[in-house]
């Protein structure tokens, strides 16, 4: 596969591989990487490493946003060949490990295949082995509160919703919030565009999703990394805020 890399700032990567994305924090040789991809997006991922000019071995830590399949996907893969930690938010851990799975069910596709773009995006998810399960067999919750100490010195933020330990990542030097899927700019089930929330099916608990976009507001920034879709330039806040109005 072929993917796009965009540098959004100095060191700050955000890749679009099969549906979704994840972002490259490059501080000299070494990486973090926050999410993963579908498992087929491995290719991908890799191609990613050597277009910034990185590699596996160069990755300090990955960062999970959430324990979601089409986030997941290398992350096992990373820590079990190269010894790569894979941090999460301890509310995470488990789900990481598959110990639960607050996923969008068969039942919430059917439910919404009458939705453009549903149907499709199913389709698709089968293709790159978003179906099957990766869990990571010893992820660990941050090793500290604050700034992490990795490149990058990402900040994670618990915003629960999408799924009970989501974070999103603010990086307040560069005014950069990495927000998953508690807060996107697209989505292969929609033909909205621009700051919104996912599709009610997919979130774990959707009046906590709609809270956290608050949360997210209070972080002081004017760039978004989002789990879909493409770069959003411009106020954080008035992002979250948006999402909030056409979720109601």
């Amino acid at each position: 596969m072929r993917v796009e890399v965009v540098q959004v700032a100095d060191g700050t990567y955000l890749v679009h591989g099969h549906n979704t994305n994840w972002v490259i924090l490059k501080d000299g040789d070494a990486v973090t990487l926050v999410d993963t991809g579908y498992p087929g997006d491995r290719p991908g991922l890799l191609e990613s490493l050597a277009a910034v000019g990185s590699s596996p071995d160069a990755v300090a830590a990955v960062l999970i946003t959430h324990a979601h399949n089409d986030h997941l996907g290398s992350a096992e893969h990373l820590r079990a060949v190269h010894g790569t930690p894979v941090y999460l938010h301890p509310t995470e851990v488990p789900h990481a490990r598959r110990e639960f799975l607050q996923q969008a069910d068969i039942a919430g596709v059917v439910r919404n295949a009458w939705r453009p773009g549903v149907l499709p995006w199913a389709v698709h998810v089968m293709r790159v082995d978003g179906l099957k399960s990766y869990p990571v067999a010893a992820p660990e919750p941050f090793p500290a509160d604050g700034p992490l100490d990795l490149p990058g010195r990402p900040v994670p933020v618990h915003t629960p919703g999408h799924t009970d330990g989501h974070c999103v990542f603010h990086l307040p030097g560069a005014g950069i919030v990495i927000s998953g899927d508690a807060l996107v700019s697209g989505h292969a089930t929609t033909r909205v565009k621009g700051p919104q929330m996912l599709l009610d099916f997919f979130h774990h608990d959707r009046a906590r999703a709609l809270d956290s976009l608050e949360l997210i507001g209070a972080l002081d920034g004017d760039t978004l990394l989002p789990g879909h879709g493409p770069v959003h330039r411009g106020s954080v806040r008035a992002a979250a805020d948006q999402a909030r109005e056409r979720a109601s």
